[in-house]
């Protein structure tokens, strides 16, 4: 395909906003394109689930906002806009309230899955850690007790798995064990 006839099949960030706020499906949008999203697995669900419920009050005490889902994330980078559903994005700046999306997260959590992972590992990744706001994004296996931390340290990014014990989020405050977000998958 040509360079001209790939982008007469782009639609702007304008298009997409209208057909999202209107849409019965969600799409994530990158660079012009759009990208249908796909339903979730019941792990997935309940880790989300677990997931907001343990963030929820620390973030209510921060004066911060919890999505889960159905808020978008804007980023642009390179010149190119990205709008991205992460699985839960903690919100803090008070200057960031737009209706149907957020540009200055300070965490982001995405629940991996057999379809999503490499997007999330590679993409994604590095599309979030292009946001200024960003201090943390967290990784969540479904298929195994294992979490993968990216955090911001002054202008570089550390990565840490755990497999036990607990993760600490620096954003909130906030020490959450690996036994309290598993669960209710170890129990299905």
């Amino acid at each position: 395909m040509s360079t001209q006839s790939a982008r007469t099949n782009e639609i702007s960030v304008t298009d997409y906003l209208a057909g999202e706020q209107d849409g019965e499906l969600r799409h994530e949008y990158v660079a012009g394109r759009v990208y249908a999203m796909t339903g979730a697995s019941a792990r997935h669900g309940l880790l989300v689930g677990a997931l907001h419920a343990l963030l929820y009050p620390a973030s209510r005490r921060k004066g911060c906002q919890l999505f889960v889902n159905d808020m978008k994330v804007h980023i642009q980078h390179g010149g190119e806009d990205a709008f991205y559903y992460p699985d839960l994005m903690l919100a803090c700046a008070p200057d960031d309230r737009a209706d149907y999306y957020r540009e200055k997260p300070c965490l982001l959590i995405e629940v991996l899955s057999e379809t999503s992972e490499r997007i999330d590992r590679r993409e994604k990744l590095y599309a979030y850690t292009g946001i200024a706001s960003l201090r943390e994004y967290l990784l969540v296996a479904q298929d195994s007790r294992r979490l993968d931390l990216y955090r911001r340290v002054t202008d570089d990014w550390t990565h840490d798995r755990y497999t036990q014990g607990s993760v600490r989020l620096g954003c909130l405050d906030l020490e959450i064990a690996l036994d309290d977000i598993y669960v209710d998958v170890e129990r299905a």
